[in-house]
């Protein structure tokens, strides 16, 4: 175990609110138990559930830490005694129940990867939220398989562009949605083989048109609200539709005879509340069949920004303008 500080710089919520209610303060390093890492963060990516949370919509799960944050690459600095999988010195990326924002954060040893040898330690902050996200909702839920079609709606989002890359790689046609020109050129860099504008097309009638009626067999959906009724028109018969967030609410009209004569299934989850034992099967999965075409360029993460940590307000503002493309990571000085 390296000689290491009692107390860290971290990004706190001091009370619910925008940006700027994210506080610089000290905090006690983490302590570890059974089964845990511990992390000198270099990276730390910034995701929609960390705004969430900031502004009192997200609260963290029993256990966890209040610190935002919820995916950190760098170094392990310490184990506990019944991990044998990483030792001090290692370097990895890694899904966090939160804690992100700070100078050190303990995550589950299982919910950690080794960073690919051709990215950054910022770019591998950039992977772990977005990937285990696309990968249990897309591939392991809805069962995502070469030669199907896929639509994810927000393209140019971390998970938008994880999403793309991800599906294109494992053989689907890929749809998806976007609200501007140059974001739908990011997007078919990607590989994206359809790329509709959401704010002068009809998505679900332009995917009905390219497919000649038939729909798609997978969506992927942030949205929400009147989005439900519109995936739903757009499935093809015995599709699968899976919701990971409502950005505009619930919907409260849906026309419910639309998924029994299609045989759909909607689905939803949210990650961060899941099993450390669901995580670790998706970690395990991640590295076996993502992580080579991460390693050998196949698919990397799209860097959007980085903001120094103590600019995590800006970094936040950045991301509720929803003009970034791609992922926003905050650094750390080592």
């Amino acid at each position: 175990m390296q000689n290491l500080p009692q107390e860290m710089s971290a990004i706190a919520i001091s009370e619910p609110g925008g940006p700027e209610v994210l506080k610089l303060e000290k905090r006690p390093l983490p302590e570890l138990e059974s089964g845990e890492i511990l992390i000198r963060v270099q990276a730390a990516g910034v995701n929609r559930p960390d705004v969430l949370q900031r502004a009192g919509a997200y609260p963290p799960p029993k256990g966890a830490s209040d610190l935002p944050g919820l995916e950190v690459a760098g170094e392990v600095v310490s184990v506990a005694p019944d991990v044998d999988r990483y030792q001090p010195g290692a370097l990895v990326t890694a899904l966090a129940p939160g804690g992100g924002y700070a100078e050190f954060c303990k995550v589950p040893a299982g919910h950690a990867l080794p960073v690919p040898g051709n990215l950054s330690i910022v770019e591998a902050a950039a992977l772990p939220e977005t990937f285990f996200t696309v990968w249990a909702n897309v591939f392991d839920r809805c069962g995502l398989k070469a030669g199907e079609t896929f639509l994810v709606h927000g393209g140019s989002s971390g998970i938008g562009t994880t999403a793309i890359q991800l599906a294109k790689t494992f053989g689907a046609q890929v749809f998806t949605t976007v609200g501007s020109d140059a974001k739908a050129d990011a997007v078919k860099k990607l590989g994206a083989d359809h790329v509709i504008n959401y704010r002068n097309q009809v998505f679900e009638k332009e995917i009905l048109e390219i497919t000649n009626g038939q729909g798609v067999d997978v969506i992927l959906d942030m949205v929400g609200g009147d989005y439900v009724e519109r995936n739903w028109k757009a499935a093809a018969i015995e599709g699968r539709v899976c919701q990971i967030a409502t950005l505009n609410g619930v919907s409260d009209k849906v026309n419910f005879s639309r998924l029994m004569v299609k045989r759909l299934t909607h689905t939803g989850t949210t990650l961060r509340p899941r099993s450390v034992a669901f995580k670790d099967r998706i970690a395990a999965q991640l590295l076996d069949t993502v992580w080579p075409k991460v390693g050998d360029g196949q698919i990397r993460p799209v860097m959007d920004s980085t903001f120094p940590f103590q600019d995590s307000a800006k970094a936040h503002e950045r991301m509720e303008s929803s003009s970034h493309i791609g992922k926003i990571v905050l650094t750390f000085e080592t």
